[in-house]
């Protein structure tokens, strides 16, 4: 079975309670991060792992918005969410590590709290970068290895079971691997103790 097969198969059967389990983590922990996200699309926007959708309500309605999720259950939900915002969005399967659009497709792309579970970040944030115009924006949110040494040996422990059981890690830093596809970080900050980082990079005209 591939990574991609074992993570649809573990959101599939998680996609029924995300929302609900998402409310009360974002409450304590991500501040506006969506708003601050759907504040700085703009344009022929691409959101990679797009989830149940909880980011929709957050873009402006001049966002020529595209979504590709590998769950269909998560997916299932994001048509539902969307048709209830009256907002018409390209919904379609696919995975992070081969995005189905040619270079240079979006003015923006999306992702968040996802390149935690994606099984090869790098190989996704260099897809997310091949798509992007020249001047295009990428904006991450995601949890990442902490700031503190108590922390990280925190997360060395939750991920003794959450990378075997989900193919969740959280020790990753896609800052990283934004900087290494040569893309400008313009934005960036964390908190949360330094769990939750976001950033704004972009592609080089």
């Amino acid at each position: 079975m591939s990574a991609d097969e074992k993570q649809r198969r573990v959101w599939d059967r998680h996609a029924a309670g995300y929302d609900r389990q998402m409310s009360v983590l974002e409450r304590r922990f991500l501040r506006d991060s969506r708003q601050w996200v759907g504040e700085q699309a703009h344009g022929d926007t691409l959101e990679v792992a797009i989830g149940t959708g909880r980011n929709l309500p957050h873009y402006p309605r001049d966002v020529r918005l595209t979504g590709v999720e590998l769950s269909p259950n998560m997916l299932a939900i994001a048509r539902r969410r969307a048709a209830d915002l009256g907002r018409e969005v390209d919904l379609r399967l696919g995975t992070a590590h081969r995005l189905d659009f040619p270079d240079g497709t979006f003015d923006t792309v999306v992702c968040t709290l996802s390149l935690c579970a994606i099984p090869d970040e790098r190989r996704a944030v260099a897809e997310m970068a091949r798509v992007l115009r020249p001047g295009g924006l990428l904006l991450l949110v995601d949890h990442v290895v902490g700031a503190t040494r108590p922390v990280r040996a925190l997360q060395r422990l939750i991920e003794l079971v959450s990378v075997p059981t989900a193919g969740e890690h959280f020790r990753r830093r896609p800052l990283h691997q934004v900087e290494a596809v040569g893309l400008r970080v313009e934005r960036q900050e964390r908190f949360a103790r330094g769990v939750i980082e976001r950033l704004a990079a972009r592609r080089p005209a």
